[in-house]
């Protein structure tokens, strides 16, 4: 990741064109549907360029596929142009979460210990579990389950998160 990119989190990386009128399908990346509805100003992300601002005029979902309709953007060719651009907003305009929720980037990079201070390593992507709970994926490869009975501190602030690892768990999670 490039250094400038902690600057900004991507909510959804735009697909195909929809319609006659400048309208995009998009693959939402926040689990928080209803995020869309409140935006107006952001930014698209093509390739190295720098990030451009744009205006979200509207925000749907039609069968389950997330539209949307930029200003400006009013017919199948301006649209086009913007196909496979992530659409961001700098990281101090993310969402408020609910108590006990977390980003997966405030978690990336944070160190695993247990409460004797023992590390385990530190925290390089957070998988995806198929609706249960997700695998923190440590650098050395061990894969610790991303719950509360395990991980019983978690202080992106400091960088830490403390588990209480189940016997065996260490042994049986190594690659």
């Amino acid at each position: 990741m490039n250094p400038a990119d902690s600057e900004w989190v991507t909510l959804a990386v735009l697909g195909r064109t929809r319609g006659n009128r400048g309208e995009i399908t998009a693959i939402p990346l926040t689990g928080k549907p209803d995020r869309f509805q409140g935006l107006h100003q952001v930014y698209l992300q093509s390739g190295s360029d720098a990030p451009r601002v744009a205006e979200l005029e509207s925000a749907w979902f039609h069968d389950r596929t997330l539209i949307l309709k930029f200003r400006g953007v009013d017919s199948i060719s301006d649209a086009e142009a913007l196909c496979r651009a992530e659409l961001r907003v700098r990281a101090s305009e993310r969402a408020p979460l609910d108590e006990g929720e977390f980003y997966q980037s405030d978690l990336i990079g944070c160190e695993v210990v247990d409460r004797s201070g023992k590390a385990f390593g530190k925290v390089r992507d957070l998988q995806e579990a198929g609706g249960a709970a997700g695998l923190l994926e440590l650098d050395n490869g061990l894969l610790i389950p991303f719950v509360r009975q395990i991980c019983v501190e978690i202080d992106p602030a400091a960088r830490r998160i403390t588990v209480e690892l189940p016997q065996g768990l260490e042994d049986l999670n190594r690659p």
